[in-house]
């Protein structure tokens, strides 16, 4: 009986490191993804700027400075407890994958690739039940109109009128069946990217993880970012047109279906990567640092 409670509490102590490890990644995620986040959104869902530069100029002379942290309140409360989660849930399921991997063969206790991408599509869904609204309300704050003409005073009050429009699973999370799959794919593909590339440098340098370089594991969070992007960008997409649509009769998409119908009859399949560009500027430095971060902290906690 000691035995057992005494492998439950580091398992616990095991779970709140990650959790909070994530946390300080979410916040350093936010703080360096908002302005390249807005530029994104904004060319997702408008047809009035040609390119990124346009748009981010734009913004700057008609909002001025300030308005590329527009809505960052939101993420960077939201965005911390979402990649905690993430973190947390990802490294739960590896240590079921690995348990029952050591339960069939103590000799190989460590994942499959396959097992990776799993758990990281675990976690993606698992993340995906808070993402879903915080997103949402991010979005609406980044695309309404500016000054006197804005609909919402603050991310309250945006959670107030979404939740208004057809209760709270059709207002408040609308888009969350293709926020599912976008998490589901984008975070499966995260982290087996990083896992594989961290994995492989070990192994070629006959080092144990902890003895990568800081330096290193920004660099592999970064491809990370990238590979996340590429994989799941077109649900992002059609999510980010669900989330800004209007309510009643100034709604343009029936649904998930009738969006990707929609934008492919209008856009071809061209309109399922407008903005990769500023995304994938974005993924670098901010996968770099989320992964930077939440390894260096996990390496202080122990």
């Amino acid at each position: 009986m000691a035995g057992t409670a005494e492998i439950e509490q580091g398992s616990l102590r095991r779970t709140f490191k990650d959790l909070f490890a994530g946390a300080a990644g979410g916040i350093a995620q936010v703080l360096l993804g908002q302005p390249f986040d807005i530029v994104k959104v904004r060319l997702q869902t408008s047809s009035q700027y040609p390119n990124a530069l346009d748009c981010a100029t734009k913004i700057f002379k008609d909002e001025g400075a300030a308005a590329f942290y527009k809505g960052t309140l939101t993420p960077l409360i939201g965005i911390g407890a979402c990649v905690s989660i993430q973190f947390g849930a990802f490294h739960w399921a590896r240590r079921r994958f690995e348990a029952s991997n050591t339960a069939s063969s103590s000799l190989s206790p460590g994942l499959s690739y396959r097992q990776y991408y799993l758990s990281g599509a675990f976690a993606g869904v698992a993340n995906s039940v808070i993402s879903g609204p915080i997103e949402h309300v991010r979005i609406r704050l980044q695309t309404q109109p500016h000054g006197a003409a804005r609909l919402y005073s603050g991310p309250i009050d945006c959670i107030r009128k979404l939740s208004a429009h057809e209760g709270v699973l059709k207002g408040l999370y609308r888009g969350e069946a293709v926020t599912i799959l976008r998490e589901a794919q984008a975070y499966g593909v995260w982290f087996l990217t990083f896992e594989y590339l961290m994995n492989a440098d070990a192994a070629r340098n006959g080092i144990e993880r902890m003895e990568i370089s800081s330096l290193k594991v920004a660099g592999y969070g970064g491809l990370a970012g990238e590979a996340l992007w590429l994989a799941s960008y077109p649900f992002d997409v059609v999510k980010s047109k669900m989330q800004s649509d209007g309510f009643g009769k100034d709604m343009r998409y029936k649904g998930m279906r009738d969006c990707f119908a929609q934008t492919y009859r209008v856009e071809g399949m061209r309109g399922f990567w407008k903005g990769i560009g500023p995304t994938l500027l974005r993924a670098m430095p901010v996968s770099a640092g989320t992964f930077a971060v939440v390894e260096a902290t996990m390496r202080f906690l122990g």
